[in-house]
């Protein structure tokens, strides 16, 4: 039933991990919407454009309802806390999502119901945006009245207070003032969401929310599990049921696909079908003639037991094949691995090479703990064929020996940040700029 359970006798011993956050199905829309016009103080009309609706259940009945649109056309407190220039601002605007309705349902109040149903709606967010619309969500809005409410169910799931609008709203081809400002809220939704969202060359995050479906060729998973065949074997031969290439073929495709764990990776392969394993190398069940996926503790021993560099180095080729054959833009991207840890007790760092708008891995390194990203990063290029393409990083590696190896050993142009720790050569470029070089208007 869609309605709320019976919360006299539920609420006090309501479980929040066994509330559940979903699309809405088909034939619910009337419902959700005549609930919302019921129950929210701002009523409801409908939404122009891109826009998802959300019910949060519990055993099987309604407790709230969220609903997300289109992110507001100008709001000068967002604007400056991501810190983008206006043709931007046009441009992307559609990587923020607003979240223009919440409710609660009526009944006796849930401690921390409205934090949990917020950051499970939030976690499958970009993923579901990406599904229906055609691209991802990077960052979510939210605007408050602060006479109704303080914020805190905001603030308890991760959401960010970045200032208060003007008390504007808009009406037919204006804006009028109405008297009411609200305090604005946002929430990343990707890592360094705002640095993304006003770069120069958008970096697309990778694949999040819900697991891709990975359409893998017949000739590409030969090719492989060719590669991976010719790693060593990492496990005591005793006991043996899947071949170890085949294990990391699952777990190479897993990742691809937007896994992030040994479990995500497991639920992937149980998912897969037959014809699928088949393809991965994957064992044949004796009495069943069915190819059996690999278990979740068997995936955590293989990866756990395998060299991942030898892996890295033997998957560069492969993975380049995915994505376009000679790509346009190259990001470096370093990454501290969360829970990882070194021999030294230091967490794991990585530096990536990410094709521009495919979010796709072409080559990766382990940046020693005795050292830094900077003499990392020729190395990583080094085997790419990068001629015609543009390199793109963070001021961290805007460093003369990298921009001369971009641009006289791999042939190719670089996209460099100048920040103030190069207060030199700032200003070396803003009086180019002011120049005759650069008219006004040019």
């Amino acid at each position: 039933m869609p309605f709320a359970p019976d919360h006299e006798t539920c609420a006090p011993a309501l479980s929040l991990r066994t509330v559940q956050v979903r699309l809405l199905r088909r034939g619910e829309k009337p419902i959700w919407n005549q609930l919302m016009r019921e129950h929210h103080y701002l009523g409801f009309k409908g939404w122009v454009g891109e826009s998802l609706r959300y019910v949060a259940e519990w055993e099987g009945g309604w407790v709230a309802l969220v609903g997300w649109c289109a992110a507001a056309l100008k709001c000068g407190a967002r604007d400056a806390w991501i810190g983008w220039p206006e043709v931007l601002q046009r441009q992307r605007l559609a990587l923020i999502a607003n979240n223009a309705r919440f409710l609660i349902l009526p009944g006796p109040r849930v401690a921390n119901l409205a934090s949990r149903v917020l950051g499970l709606t939030l976690k499958r967010l970009s993923g579901d945006w990406q599904q229906v619309h055609g691209h991802p969500v990077y960052l979510a809005e939210s605007f408050i009245d602060p006479q109704r409410f303080s914020g805190t169910c905001y603030r308890a799931a991760g959401w960010i207070r970045v200032g208060q609008t003007r008390g504007y709203g808009r009406r037919a081809a204006g804006y009028r003032a109405h008297g009411e400002p609200k305090t604005v809220w946002v929430r990343p939704l990707v890592a360094r969401a705002a640095e993304r969202l006003r770069s120069p060359v958008l970096e697309p995050p990778l694949a999040g929310g819900k697991l891709m479906d990975l359409k893998l060729s017949k000739s590409k998973a030969e090719e492989l599990i060719r590669v991976l065949m010719n790693l060593p074997e990492s496990r005591a031969r005793r006991g043996i049921r899947h071949d170890q290439s085949a294990i990391l073929a699952v777990a190479i495709c897993a990742v691809l696909g937007g896994a992030r764990s040994y479990v995500a990776i497991a639920e992937w392969a149980q998912r897969c079908a037959q014809n699928q394993l088949r393809r991965l190398g994957l064992r044949r069940h004796a009495r069943t003639g069915l190819y059996q996926p690999p278990s979740e503790p068997t995936i955590r021993r293989v990866l756990q037991g395998i060299d991942a560099e030898q892996v890295d180095r033997a998957l560069t080729g492969w993975v380049s094949s995915l994505g376009p054959s000679q790509p346009k833009a190259i990001a470096l991207d370093g990454k501290t691995l969360r829970g990882s840890g070194s021999p030294e007790g230091q967490p794991v760092q990585l530096l990536s090479a990410i094709v521009h708008g495919e979010g796709i891995v072409v080559a990766q390194r382990e940046v020693s703990s005795k050292s830094s990203e900077i003499p990392e990063a020729p190395a990583l290029l080094a085997p790419l064929d990068l001629a015609g393409s543009v390199v793109t990083a963070d001021a961290l590696h805007t460093q003369k020996n990298l921009a001369r190896f971009v641009v006289e050993t791999k042939k190719a142009d670089y996209v460099l940040t100048v920040k103030d720790n190069q207060p030199t050569l700032k200003q070396d470029i803003a009086e180019l700029f002011e120049s005759e070089s650069f008219p006004p208007g040019a």
